[in-house]
């Protein structure tokens, strides 16, 4: 194992206080202190927002979408198109704090603020596209037609992995949509989301006549999440997480007769069949389950392999694991940052302790000497089954390996988790790819062929089913659940017929 340690402050290798100072967070006060995942030091303190002040924040929310929603909808797309103009320019920066604050590698940090460009870009096209539909009438005279209406304002709890991208897919539908945004980021990134209002402040300067009150954020615990849950004048609640968070939230909405879209666990796995491209497979692998240090939703968890080709791939994936370079994510050629804190690399070497009382032949996973954040190497299990460890998401970079004989067998075991995310299949046969596909095949929101698990593209809704919440957000048309549904009938004749032949005369 090739470690990477940083010799010289260079572009970048800036301190944290150069990089805040960069995204105009320079002079935070407050009691609420934020750790750098590089190692582990205090980089900042922000103030949070007591629970209490929630309301206040619906309120003027609920003030802002009674402004909003007669905006028309291209307007509001202009909003978001500058939106995406000034996180262009922020692109670097943004991405250099993602990486401090995240302990994402450079690429992926800058991936990340891509991702919020490419939604801005969507959500501006989308703002000319909200279509609803015609529908024939039975009865003469009448016109019937569904239209998409404004739902109101939108709650976004966000996670540490992906600090800023999963709030742009929501708040740039949302806000062509005609909602307002209350944003409640992850506690442990809290920079990340100042960093980001203060680059949506630019764009809603230049804009010239948003409501006060049409995008806030508000920094706290789960006390801020369970309030926003719990309050009435939420229209739609958008949580990402746990899925033990997802079982928090999900029945307070529903309580009040909220909407709730919600992207919780993922324990997805990959099939590599006989006829499968090996060194393609590889490259996904690795990406898929040691990318973002295996804290991705989709990070590949579960590889089920035919037992024709098992132990090839197996060697194959020790020996490319072997060259990955661990270290601190901003110096050049590192592949595996850290964990984002020490209870992470915990939860990651119990679950290596439980692989290997399960009959886990563990290689890797231990944590690296001479660094001073919560590093570990990836890791390899060879499992026997597919036991109960394998069955929980472990939010680190441990992959576990399994074997099959049949097709349907590995099929089986793909969907034999609690969790419905992503899923993929490497084969060259067109039948086991059509079968994955279908409807007896994965059982997962995403399916792929040939490609990993891992890095969605935003033009494809993004979500899963089972333990995953069911919820969708970013493309196609994840805007609707942003938005209510109207069905409306016009009679333009001088009778009143009834539908179904309904006579009632008097």
């Amino acid at each position: 194992m090739r470690l990477i340690y940083p010799q010289a402050k260079g572009a970048s290798m800036r301190t944290a206080a150069e990089i805040l100072a960069a995204n105009g967070l320079s002079g935070l006060t407050g009691d609420w202190p934020v750790r750098s995942p590089l190692d582990g030091a205090e980089i900042a303190r922000v103030p949070l927002t007591p629970p209490e002040a929630v309301p206040a924040a619906v309120a003027r929310a609920q003030a802002a979408f009674a402004a909003w929603r007669a905006v028309p909808a291209p307007r509001r797309g202009e909003l978001v198109r500058l939106l995406g103009e000034e996180l262009r320019a922020a692109k670097a920066e943004l991405g250099a704090l993602v990486t401090l604050e995240a302990g994402k590698i450079v690429s992926e940090g800058l991936g990340e603020v891509q991702e919020m460009i490419d939604i801005c870009d969507f959500a501006v096209g989308l703002s000319r596209q909200l279509y609803g539909l015609t529908i024939a009438s039975e009865r003469t005279g009448h016109a019937m037609r569904e239209t998409w209406h404004p739902m109101g304002p939108c709650a976004v709890v966000t996670a540490f992995n992906f600090p800023v991208a999963v709030w742009s897919w929501n708040a740039a539908l949302a806000l062509v949509c005609g909602d307002p945004v209350i944003w409640k980021p992850s506690d442990k990134t809290p920079l990340t989301a100042l960093a980001t209002m203060r680059i949506l402040e630019r764009a809603l300067a230049r804009f010239g006549d948003a409501p006060e009150g049409l995008a806030q954020c508000l920094i706290g615990g789960a006390g801020i999440g369970a309030a926003l849950a719990a309050d009435p004048g939420v229209a739609i609640v958008s949580a990402t997480g746990s899925t033990r968070m997802g079982r928090a939230v999900a029945p307070v909405v529903a309580a009040r007769f909220g909407r709730a879209i919600l992207e919780l666990g993922g324990n997805n796995a990959m099939i590599v069949a006989p006829s499968a491209d090996l060194d393609m497979a590889v490259r996904a692998i690795v990406f898929a389950a040691v990318g973002t240090a295996g804290q991705r939703c989709t990070s590949l968890r579960r590889l089920i392999v035919h037992d024709s080709i098992r132990a090839e791939l197996v060697s194959r994936l020790k020996a490319a694991y072997a060259s990955l370079p661990v270290g601190d994510p901003r110096a050049p050629g590192t592949l595996v940052g850290p964990l984002i804190d020490a209870a992470a690399r915990d939860r990651m070497l119990a679950a290596l302790a439980q692989a290997r009382a399960e009959g886990g032949i563990v290689h890797g996973g231990e944590p690296v000497a001479g660094l001073p954040g919560a590093y570990v190497t990836p890791a390899i299990v060879e499992m026997p089954a597919q036991t109960a460890i394998v069955r929980e998401e472990t939010f680190a970079p441990i992959l576990y390996v399994m074997g099959y004989t049949d097709f349907a067998e590995a099929v089986a075991m793909q969907n034999a988790v609690p969790q419905g995310l992503s899923s993929c299949i490497f084969t060259l046969n067109l039948r086991e790819a059509e079968a994955f596909l279908g409807p007896e095949g994965s059982d997962c929101g995403i399916a792929n062929v040939n490609i990993g698990p891992s890095g969605a593209e935003i033009g494809g809704a993004f979500g899963g089913e089972k333990e995953t919440g069911g919820g969708r957000e970013s493309g196609s048309d994840a805007w609707k659940a942003y938005m209510r549904r109207q069905t409306a009938t016009v009679n333009y004749s001088a009778a009143l017929p009834l539908a179904q032949g309904v006579r009632f005369d008097f």
